[in-house]
């Protein structure tokens, strides 16, 4: 059987940046919050969340005597800037390079297969955002970081520019240990995250952290304070159906008229509470190629993006998490931040866009441009109404 220094040690090999080993319980603490999430509806039309909560609190649901779940981390952060140009789309960071799933799952298969050398008794299933499993919850709990105010999770060492992979697994004799050991007994305060990077490490080496508790953010509320629609509702609170990331991402239809203007010139995503928390100074570049950014996904102009066709928007994010959300999803994103840029440049490409095959995309370049000029368009209805 693997000792957990030689499953860190593969998966250092295979490219990932941490691994951690946590016992499948019964009943975690987060099935609960998740219950009351779902009811409250805060997972906006993200149905397969409910559709597969029981499996969620409940890994053995999806395998059968699994014991253990094995998490991993992947640093993805590239030091970039994003665009203040309104004419300009903010892409999340995550995205400006390969398909993170790409990247991972073949891997994480790898480790497994690794895994099954060592016991070839072992059964396991790799997921990566693939399978119904709560992955950050399941990351602090192997001692991986916490989970911050903005629901990411962070690592004291590294920050939360980290994609998160696990394993399920049956195997029952891997030493189930925390990255980081338990704090020291003695009193002292928690480490500081207001000073300069240098106080913050000087406090972080010399304080030994408890990753799996609610973590080390303190009083500090920058990620609920910077963000634009209050998604963040209260600390270790999303309502995704406030959110920038889900309402470019994941929210399928129109976006709601009175969050449009909040959106700025998010076109994909937002890193905005990630990007003012004090945890990742400590961030470093990622060493993996596949997430070094594209041309075409590091602030790209808005008036291009507009006039993508089908096949150019295909052979523009081939291989990009971008492609999940097809044209229409972005091209609705790009005609809200066009509007939002209050630019009359846009307008001839917002009036061709009133023609286009999508009405999804039609709609959202009407108020765009009734948002430009601040006149009603009279063919809007007729513009929205035909498929």
């Amino acid at each position: 059987m693997p000792t957990v220094d030689e499953l860190r040690s593969a998966a250092q090999q295979l490219g990932f940046t941490t691994c951690g080993v946590a016992p499948i319980s019964a009943s975690p603490s987060w099935a609960a919050q998740l219950d009351t999430w779902l009811r409250d509806g805060c997972h906006g039309e993200m149905a397969w969340m409910a559709r597969n909560a029981d499996r969620r609190a409940d890994p053995r649901r999806i395998l059968a005597n699994a014991h253990s779940i094995i998490s991993v981390t992947l640093n993805y952060y590239t030091p970039h800037p994003q665009t203040d140009d309104p004419l300009r789309g903010r892409i999340s960071r995550y995205a400006w390079g390969d398909d993170y799933h790409d990247v991972m799952l073949p891997r994480l298969r790898q480790l497994l297969a690794w895994i099954q050398t060592q016991d070839p008794e072992a059964e396991g299933v790799a997921y990566v955002d693939t399978g119904p499993v709560m992955e950050k919850p399941w990351a602090a709990h192997a001692g991986l970081g916490w989970q911050g105010k903005h629901t990411n999770l962070i690592d004291p060492q590294r920050g939360s520019w980290l994609f998160v992979g696990e394993i399920l697994t049956t195997v029952t004799d891997i030493e189930c240990a925390p990255t980081f050991p338990p704090p020291k007994n003695d009193g002292r305060p928690l480490p500081s995250v207001t000073g300069t990077k240098d106080e913050t490490a000087e406090a972080v080496s010399s304080h030994v952290l408890r990753p799996t508790s609610l973590g080390h953010c303190g009083t500090c509320t920058r990620c609920l304070d910077i963000c634009p629609t209050r998604a963040i509702i209260a600390p270790y609170q999303l309502d995704a159906r406030r959110c920038i990331s889900y309402l470019t991402i994941e929210h399928p239809g129109s976006i709601p008229v009175e969050l449009r203007p909040l959106l700025g010139n998010h076109i994909y995503g937002c890193d905005l509470c990630q990007a003012v928390c004090p945890w990742n100074r400590f961030a470093t570049p990622t060493p993996e190629p596949a997430f070094q950014p594209r041309a075409a996904n590091l602030n790209p102009t808005l008036l291009e993006l507009l006039a993508l066709t089908d096949e150019t928007f295909r052979e523009s994010f081939r291989d990009s998490p971008i492609k999940r959300i097809k044209r229409r999803r972005l091209l609705r994103n790009v005609a809200v931040a066009l509007g939002n840029s209050r630019d009359p440049q846009a307008l001839p490409a917002l009036e061709r866009a009133l023609h286009d095959p999508e009405p999804l995309i039609r709609e959202h370049a009407t108020w765009a441009i009734t948002t430009i000029t601040g006149e009603p368009q009279i063919n809007s209805a007729h513009n929205n109404s035909q498929t």
